[in-house]
């Protein structure tokens, strides 16, 4: 299993440590050349999405992104990841990839002081959560699993290949989620 981890900008690093943690390989994805590379599954990590699109657009790799997660490509985006797969922003007209059919709130949780650390379950299982500067899933639709909630916000879900959390595994001392992925791969 070769797992991509887009390298543009955000937490890519934690998430290649965590995947090397597991003893899956990985790469970084920097360019339309490494995106064509062939791979099981895709991270698209924490960071900051306007800034991911822009620099998407500027190489050249959104439309082969797009095309290769609608292709069923696995796909795991976290925090701003989560943002680029939305079909809907519900608070920014214009939305990124249009893949994964939810409706997510940016910035939900306010400015970087807002950030916090919580522990609640995630698909029936107690985990360490890092929120920064996060959104949360407004609503999902028929077909969309519900993952995790908080405080009555939805944080993570699952739709078919797709697989989005508001907050950040990356930073989190635990594998769960990143194993979560791997287990979708492999089915």
């Amino acid at each position: 299993m070769n797992i991509g981890v887009m390298a543009l900008q955000g937490a890519f690093i934690e998430h290649k440590e965590k995947l090397d943690a597991l003893g899956i390989d990985n790469f970084y994805i920097r360019n339309l050349e490494d995106l064509k590379k062939h791979k099981d599954g895709l991270i698209l990590p924490g960071g900051e999405s306007t800034a991911m699109y822009k620099l998407l657009t500027e190489l050249h790799m959104f439309d082969e992104l797009k095309q290769q997660i609608e292709s069923g490509l696995p796909t795991f985006g976290t925090c701003a990841g989560l943002i680029l797969l939305a079909k809907t922003l519900t608070n920014q007209e214009h939305a990124f990839l249009k893949v994964m059919d939810v409706a997510v709130t940016r910035n939900a949780y306010g400015r970087q002081l807002s950030s916090f650390i919580t522990h609640d379950l995630f698909n029936n299982k107690k985990i360490p959560m890092v929120f920064i500067r996060a959104p949360y899933i407004e609503s999902a639709g028929d077909d969309v699993e519900i993952l995790s909630v908080v405080n009555d916000k939805i944080v993570a879900a699952r739709q078919n290949h797709l697989l989005g959390t508001a907050f950040h595994p990356e930073l989190a001392d635990n594998l769960t989620i990143h194993k979560y992925f791997i287990g979708m791969i492999k089915k």
